[in-house]
């Protein structure tokens, strides 16, 4: 009886320090984001550092409220979700067809990495003006400047990853006669599973960065547009407004992914 109990409370002791442990690593990062916003609306009382310039908490607050007041605050922040959502839907889903399809045929692999690579290198602002000719000045260039940001980055990501799957393990399903779909839904794709989920996380992080430099160039709403708005016309409460807001979601956007994560790790087992 004691040699069977003693693993069940050794279990139970490791799970409590564990939960302790978890606990003290949030509550110290709640501390030190308090401190921080505390230090900055001390400093901004005491004029260490200018308002004007750097805003402060308290008025970041009165600038939510004012938004929240008049409505235009859930418009930016919708706006900007929905061309994050599709973005990324589209990057990742057409990054993850094209990666299979380069993994299923060697000899378009090796045509197209040359190009994939430079695509990579190549800055995406620039091809700005171009998506605004061809898509005109909507929410569809926005959403194409996320596509192009997050979808080579995708491509690249997974096509590695599925080439450093063991090739033993592919050797012996062809010997037994598999076929190339059955290699790949059997052995490459769940294999390659971390590889995948951190792509998820990159590209969604990139499809973000996407609509806001795609904003920047042209919108109507958003959070990108309030913060051109915002420094245009020396708003800055606007722009740290929409900054806080732009780590919020990232925040959020990093649980989600980590949540999917162990999901996908747990079905895996």
């Amino acid at each position: 009886m004691s040699a069977s109990a003693k693993p069940s409370l050794e279990r139970k002791t490791y799970l409590q320090k564990m939960r302790i442990h978890r606990v003290v690593v949030l509550l110290t990062q709640l501390m030190i984001l308090i401190a921080f916003l505390l230090i900055w609306e001390l400093a901004a009382n005491a004029r260490f550092i200018d308002p004007f310039i750097t805003s402060q908490p308290s008025r970041v607050l009165a600038a939510i409220i004012r938004l929240h007041q008049d409505g235009s605050l859930y418009l930016h922040v919708w706006v900007t979700i929905v061309e994050t959502f599709w973005g990324f839907i589209l990057g990742t889903g057409g990054g993850f067809l094209c990666a299979v399809l380069l993994w299923w045929s060697r000899f378009l692999h090796e045509i197209s990495e040359p190009y994939l690579v430079v695509l990579n290198a190549l800055p995406k602002v620039a091809l700005g003006p171009l998506l605004i000719v061809w898509l005109g000045n909507g929410s569809a260039p926005i959403i194409g400047m996320a596509l192009l940001i997050s979808i080579i980055v995708t491509i690249i990501s997974l096509v590695s990853g599925f080439q450093d799957v063991d090739p033993d393990k592919i050797k012996l399903l062809l010997s037994f006669g598999a076929t190339r779909l059955q290699i790949f839904t059997k052995v490459v794709l769940p294999s390659s599973l971390p590889t995948l989920i951190s792509t998820l996380k990159v590209s969604v992080g990139l499809s973000l960065v996407g609509v806001i430099m795609g904003e920047f160039l042209v919108s109507k709403a958003g959070l990108g547009y309030l913060i051109v708005y915002g420094s245009q016309v020396f708003k800055l409460d606007l722009v740290m407004l929409s900054i806080i807001i732009l780590a919020a979601m990232a925040a959020i956007i990093y649980f989600g992914v980590s949540f999917v994560e162990k999901k996908l790790l747990r079905w895996q087992k």
